[in-house]
């Protein structure tokens, strides 16, 4: 039994591996809370915020990851003895990098039959985070052009896809012919801008679409808010949601020319009902059963291979979803 662990911030040298101090004899749960085996972890550019102390974590050493799937092995209530034994997924978890994870009920959904873990571990957080911005931030639409960023990660694969079922038209910025060839034949995109060979993507943006977008979905950050703000249409949405390139900086009120929208919203303040994460749960999943949705998985690494993972997505090397094996050997 294993876990990865940081004890303090800094670069992807600080993942260090050790025995787990979560197991279901020594654990005590909250009666809110289940107890889940990992079989996979899933790999977010948040874990690398964690981990660089971008954001803070209140305790210090902490175990990184907050998503992913395998078999729940305790509950901390009798009613929720319905979840023993069930193979779940899960987006909100207390260190998925971990043979055991904590996890709150609210956060931890059934995977159905016919849909591998795998795919399951792959998609709940990034595809609800793609079924948010595509249905609430800015609802996708027939007659919708929309662009988003990062377009052959794992997000934007997702995101690019979700926006295509609701009808919009979609323009994927990324880096390389291989990224640009993936966007295109997974995701879906109508329109493919490689940034390497054309740096100057907004105005390429602007040849395509002369009066701009109507929405931007922005999970790159400070490299790329300004070239976003500027292929706006009048009344867009600027839809900044990642900071896979650092922090923006702060914006004066007096930038945001055109009467656009500026969001920053998050998964969990789009999870609060039951009936909005049933809502994300019957999409996601009944889309990726029913093939509609494809969820692209990169590379699996192990709990003691963690640093590549983190060192592959902060390098812009990935394409699709990483995966951590939490099983060991």
């Amino acid at each position: 039994m294993t876990q990865v662990f940081v004890a303090e911030y800094g670069g992807s040298d600080k993942l260090q591996v050790g025995p787990a101090t979560t197991t279901p004899e020594t654990v005590t749960l909250q009666s809110d809370q289940v107890l889940v085996r990992n079989r996979y972890a899933g790999v977010n550019f948040i874990d690398t915020y964690y981990r660089s102390g971008l954001y803070k974590k209140p305790v210090m050493p902490y175990t990184p990851g907050k998503e992913g799937a395998g078999e729940v092995v305790k509950v901390g209530d009798d009613s929720l003895n319905y979840l023993l034994g069930k193979h779940v997924a899960y987006y909100n978890g207390d260190g998925s990098y971990a043979s055991f994870t904590t996890v709150p009920v609210t956060a931890v959904f059934e995977i159905p039959d016919g849909l591998a873990e795998q795919e399951a571990a792959a998609a709940i957080n990034q595809g609800f985070t793609a079924h948010y911005l595509t249905h609430d931030s800015f609802v996708c639409a027939p007659g919708a052009v929309v662009l988003l960023h990062g377009a052959a990660g794992g997000t934007g694969l997702l995101l690019s896809q979700m926006a295509k079922l609701r009808g919009a038209t979609v323009i994927g910025v990324c880096g390389g012919a291989e990224k640009a060839a993936l966007a295109q034949s997974v995701g879906r995109c109508d329109h493919v801008i490689d940034y390497t060979s054309e740096p100057d993507w907004p105005a390429a943006v602007r040849r395509l679409f002369p009066d701009g977008v109507h929405a931007v979905y922005d999970g790159v950050g400070k490299s790329t808010f300004q070239g976003s703000l500027s292929v706006l249409r009048r009344h867009g949405y600027m839809i900044s949601f990642g900071n896979a390139s650092g922090a923006v900086p702060p914006v004066a009120p007096l930038e945001l020319t055109g009467s656009i929208f500026l969001q920053r919203p998050k998964l969990d303040d789009y999870m609060i009902t039951e009936e909005e994460r049933a809502k994300r749960r019957d999409d996601v999943f009944g889309w990726l059963k029913e093939k509609q949705l494809t969820v692209k998985i990169a590379k699996i690494f192990t709990l003691e291979t963690a640093k590549e993972a983190h060192d592959l997505l902060e390098g812009k090397g990935s394409t699709g979803k990483l995966l951590i094996d939490c099983r060991g050997e």
